[in-house]
């Protein structure tokens, strides 16, 4: 209130998070319509209903082959190359605030709201930064960090200080019936595993497990079955609580061994994107995460050559998996972050 109105389009997912984003935006005096994004088979009926109650024009956008090609086929190609991946890290800034949005703006849409809670501010230069939500505890920002200039300059994140009772509290005043309960992990695999998506290729071929030292204790159910870190399930007794320490995808390959071993000083980060400035030329000490629920480490982030960064630890950081995201943080603010490549020495 009080301050600019702009027509903006809130991307309607059919959960509470944006349905309550739309309705801050409302009230905020904005002029507000939605789109949707079709990437299953199965219909947006809940978003469509929202958007009814809301009483906004409503648009659905079909993204299906788009979100095949550019979000489950390599998701699916990482698992058979022994990584375990974050889809939500690549369809955000490629499909979301990538196809999405793009097609938003194309109905004169001048800004594009989500549920997120993030939250978007300006440095005195002029360049867009990308900030942890208020409340921690349901901060997305970790999912965040492969956004652009181009895509952080349109956003609006109406939940970025808002927290999760606040936008129940928000769509029942409103009389919005929202299904009760969180979005589910991975929104394209409704049966909640992931292993339905895969196909029946090398990822799920049985192979030898071996120990840390190279002898071979026992036989796994496919690679696709396992991550770094993982300790029940593995079907070997060695005498020691046993747990992942690699995924050896060449060698269709688990190696097992101390929990000790699963502790490293650094890793490798490819496919890097930085927020405040464009490249990363000299080290910077900031705090890491390594995974979407990992507490922020200390830790020195140096360039490596191309789009890749060496992340070296303060303390050793346990299970660190490739394919998935670490992501650097100066404070509240994302800094940046890149895809956990496997150890190249």
């Amino acid at each position: 209130m009080g301050g600019p109105v702009f027509r903006v389009a809130v991307a309607l997912s059919g959960g509470v998070d944006s349905a309550a984003a739309a309705v801050i935006l409302q009230e905020e005096g904005h002029c507000v319509f939605a789109v949707t994004m079709r990437h299953t088979e199965a219909p947006p009926s809940a978003a469509v209903k929202i958007a009814r109650a809301l009483g906004v024009e409503h648009h659905i956008f079909d993204l299906r082959e788009l979100f095949k090609n550019e979000v489950i086929t390599p998701f699916q190609n990482d698992y058979l190359r022994g990584f375990t991946p974050n889809p939500c890290v690549v369809c955000n800034p490629k499909v979301k605030f990538g196809a999405l949005m793009d097609s938003a703006l194309q109905l004169g849409a001048e800004r594009f709201a989500t549920g997120h809670y993030a939250r978007v501010r300006r440095d005195p230069s002029g360049r867009y930064l990308l900030v942890r939500a208020r409340h921690l505890n349901k901060d997305q920002s970790y999912a965040l960090y492969g956004l652009k200039q181009h895509q952080l300059g349109r956003i609006i994140f109406p939940m970025g200080t808002m927290r999760k009772a606040e936008a129940r509290e928000i769509v029942r005043r409103r009389g919005i019936h929202v299904p009760a309960g969180e979005s589910q992990e991975i929104c394209f695999i409704p049966e909640g595993d992931y292993r339905h998506c895969l196909p029946d290729q090398e990822s799920m071929r049985p192979g030898p497990i071996i120990d840390h030292r190279g002898q071979t204790v026992g036989q796994h159910r496919g690679l696709a079955h396992y991550t770094v870190g993982q300790r029940k399930g593995l079907g070997v007794a060695l005498g020691y609580p046993a747990y992942v320490l690699a995924l050896d995808a060449a060698k269709n390959t688990l190696v097992v061994g101390f929990e000790s071993l699963l502790y490293k000083d650094e890793c490798l980060v490819g496919n890097t994107n930085f927020i405040p400035f464009d490249h990363l030329t000299e080290e910077l000490r900031l705090e890491v995460k390594v995974r979407y629920t990992a507490v922020p480490s200390p830790s020195a982030v140096s360039p490596a050559g191309g789009e890749r960064a060496v992340v070296k630890f303060e303390a050793p950081e346990r299970a660190i998996t490739p394919g998935q995201a670490a992501v650097f943080y100066n404070g509240d603010f994302v800094v940046g972050g890149g895809t956990i490549l496997k150890d190249e020495g």
